[in-house]
């Protein structure tokens, strides 16, 4: 990035003269001497640029990274080629925001269309938006999605990461929905319970697939049973994992959904992210936030426009489903330019190392007490029983400068999740195991 200086000394002075006064307290001239601040504001002097660096680096210096990660639950640490923060330093797209000058805007509106074909190829959906906040806030959108009058009971498996089930309900509590938590049962979703209470009432059902835990949910039948319930289906998915297993698309999923992290976005300390949506057509007018959308002028040259915007400030109010008035611009150019580097041969590459060597490490442990729980299929996360106390396991990782899986709470105390990407080399997971013998 460079440095830009909006107004010289000379560029004040000939501005002052431009309007009749000679200094810039002249302009506040008719404001009372009481409200004016006398002397001067209590900050620290200014510093030199070395000065600064050096104060930066001692507070990020307090920040510590661990060069051998094993904890996903919801972000990732996965190769990021480096074209991609090449790409997203250019400072004429160095914003998170979504500009309303479309006609000055051509390259970014460009930008977010590409974005949004490229998530509608990844989860096999007819149209996405242009994102929104994180996977937690396009989760709980696409329950609002799917609200009417009739039908205002949400049906949400136990099986989701819980800062996820935590937003569907504050939004839920706020449009008046009322909410259903499907147990789980072995990890999973309980079919006998979602068979039993879905009725005509039901509006949705939204699973994670795979799960919080890892596994891969009875996709099909869940959707079946909400079918046949009329409700819509919203599946959370795992964008990486994708590329090997069945799309929301395929299985006739009303809405996809999920956490844009693990496509080009480094862990950064918890953001920002980005939540992608996609739907099918008939859901296309409910989706909240904006759509951009390819076009041609009056002579026939190809232009980018904001075709969609469901929201608020752009429709009266009591029609409007969402108050989402922005998307995250700069982290979709990241998702876009990260799946046109990797291309679809990369990504499943990617995929497929993330969960063979899940499976390498969940073996490995298991021979050496730490029985997995998972009962059927997973992709790069999975759960064990400790045998020594959790809190116990991570310390003697982290004396080793390894981050070690996540320590679960509540009923699942005594329990890790552990997950692997691309970035887990084999002797990362045979040190980790050679670790835990001693402990």
């Amino acid at each position: 990035m460079g440095s830009f200086i909006p107004a010289t000394d000379q560029d004040r002075k000939e501005m002052l003269s431009a309007i009749g006064v000679e200094k810039i307290e002249d302009l506040f001239g008719q404001l009372p001497q009481e409200v004016m601040l006398k002397g001067e504001l209590n900050l620290p002097k200014g510093m030199s640029e070395m000065e600064v660096y050096r104060k930066v680096e001692g507070i990020a210096a307090k920040n510590k990274v661990f060069p051998v990660v094993f904890r996903g639950a919801g972000a990732y640490k996965h190769y990021i080629p480096s074209i991609v923060k090449s790409v997203l330093s250019k400072e004429t797209l160095y914003t998170a925001y979504t500009p309303y000058q479309a006609e000055l805007s051509q390259g970014i509106l460009r930008s977010i269309f590409e974005y949004q074909t490229m998530i509608c190829e990844l989860t096999g959906m007819d149209t996405a938006n242009a994102s929104v906040y994180d996977g937690a806030s396009a989760a709980a959108e696409a329950v609002a999605m799917c609200r009417d009058r009739k039908k205002d009971k949400a049906f949400v498996s136990a099986a989701v990461h819980p800062q996820v089930m935590e937003t569907i309900k504050t939004y839920c509590f706020g449009n008046g929905m009322e909410l259903v938590v499907i147990p789980e049962k072995d990890g999973l979703t309980d079919l006998d319970f979602l068979k039993e209470k879905a009725d005509g009432q039901t509006a949705c059902v939204y699973i994670q697939n795979p799960n919080y835990y890892g596994s891969l949910e009875p996709a099909e039948e869940i959707g079946t049973i909400a079918k046949e319930a009329g409700a819509k289906y919203i599946m959370g998915v795992n964008p990486i994992s994708l590329a090997l297993i069945k799309t929301p698309g395929e299985y006739g999923a009303d809405i996809a959904v999920g956490e844009g992290q693990p496509l080009g976005l480094p862990l950064s300390f918890g953001g920002p992210y980005i939540g992608f949506m996609a739907c099918t057509k008939d859901m296309i007018r409910r989706l909240p936030g904006r759509i951009a959308g390819e076009t041609v002028d009056a002579n026939g040259k190809t232009g980018y426009v904001l075709t969609l915007q469901a929201r608020e400030q752009h429709i009266r109010r009591e029609k409007a489903l969402s108050n989402i008035c922005s998307n995250q611009a700069l982290c979709a150019l990241a998702v876009s330019v990260y799946l046109s580097a990797m291309g679809p041969e990369g990504l499943k590459e990617a995929a497929l190392q993330c969960m063979s060597k899940a499976h390498y490490m969940a073996d490995r442990l298991a021979s050496i007490g730490y029985a997995v729980i998972n009962e059927g299929e997973f992709f790069h996360e999975f759960v064990t029983v400790s045998k020594v106390p959790a809190e116990k396991v991570m310390k003697a990782l982290e004396e080793q400068g390894i981050l070690g899986g996540y320590p679960l709470t509540g009923e699942r105390a005594g329990q890790i999740l552990w997950c692997c990407t691309e970035l887990n080399a084999k002797d990362d997971i045979d040190r980790v195991i050679d670790i835990l013998k001693e402990v």
